[in-house]
């Protein structure tokens, strides 16, 4: 039997408050038919659970308030078989974010107060570097502070582990050239792709501006698409994925997670870049007919065996 692929990650965890409308409000406007939720989220934390129901051992970084949000998550991840022996006890609360939800078509809008994340700190990451370099893949969100993001695709890449960037949210300052060399894989969605550019929508296909991103930065590039799919520029013709098929749209709030989740864990057992992006499609498609985040995350169980081959199975 293959082994199981070891997947370290370093990013947030966060309490979500979601609310569910019919229509998103105008500025200025109160609407009534709003539907409230809580659980358990953060990037690090839902691309950690991802990976690991899909099969990979995995170890998370990140930080945690010393409240009972705290508490949740460490019970949470122990439930879930996530190793968390390294997070750390910040002096703010947990971070939470409100998650706005337009029902009928699941689009989202987040608002984040990052509390505690603020205190994940490079150092914390040189604490963590053992785990990294034991690692076959190294997944990093951009929840936390960018110098700590930075500093630890840095310690994957002088530890030559292979580096997972998924740049969400998108950088309020310019990520520098020079850390380009550490990020092997970037996985940008359409708006992240012309932020990291430096473009606006200037009408070029998706195809020829992922391409200039692999150009510019070395990475291998996937920009994710919803429901058109996904773009892979590797330095070879830029290839279109297709979407999975996906029934009803619910909430995509934990599509790009249980993407990103699914991407590290086939491509931590091995699989070519193109197959690893056609499974983590169907762990998004598998997401966004599922309300809240944690409980959308699918097991390999979930996913549709007959579209994929058998080594790309977790």
């Amino acid at each position: 039997m293959q082994r199981a692929p070891r997947v370290a990650v370093v990013g947030a965890y966060g309490l979500g408050v979601t609310m569910r409308m019919p229509r998103l409000p105008l500025p200025g406007e109160t609407i009534a038919g709003g539907a409230l939720s809580m659980g358990p989220g953060g990037k690090g934390s839902n691309q950690a659970i991802a990976a690991r129901r899909l099969g990979a051992e995995v170890d998370l970084l990140t930080v945690v308030g010393a409240d009972s949000l705290g508490r949740d998550a460490v019970g949470l991840w122990e439930r879930e078989g996530v190793r968390a022996h390294a997070v750390i006890e910040g002096t703010r609360p947990t971070m939470s974010g409100m998650i706005l939800v337009e029902e009928g078509c699941g689009e989202n809008r987040i608002v984040l107060d990052l509390g505690a994340l603020g205190d994940l700190r490079p150092s914390h990451v040189d604490a963590f570097a053992a785990t990294i370099a034991a690692a076959d893949l190294l997944v990093v969100s951009l929840e936390i502070p960018l110098e700590t993001a930075l500093h630890a695709l840095h310690v994957g890449h002088e530890s030559r582990v292979r580096t997972l960037l998924n740049p969400a949210p998108a950088p309020a300052t310019a990520v520098p050239a020079e850390a380009w060399v550490a990020v092997d894989v970037l996985t940008p969605n359409e708006t992240e792709l012309d932020l990291l550019l430096g473009l606006d929508a200037d009408g070029r296909a998706v195809e020829e501006r992922a391409a200039e991103l692999h150009r510019r930065t070395g990475s291998d590039v996937v920009v994710t698409l919803g429901a058109e799919g996904a773009a892979v520029a590797d330095g070879g013709p830029v290839v279109r994925v297709p979407a999975a098929a996906a029934g009803r749209v619910v909430d995509t709030t934990g599509a790009g997670d249980a993407f990103t989740g699914a991407l590290a864990v086939a491509l931590g057992r091995g699989c070519d870049l193109v197959e690893a992006v056609r499974l983590a499609a169907l762990a998004g498609a598998h997401c966004v007919g599922i309300p809240e985040v944690v409980p959308a995350l699918p097991h390999a169980s979930d996913l549709d065996h007959t579209t994929t081959t058998e080594k790309d199975l977790p």
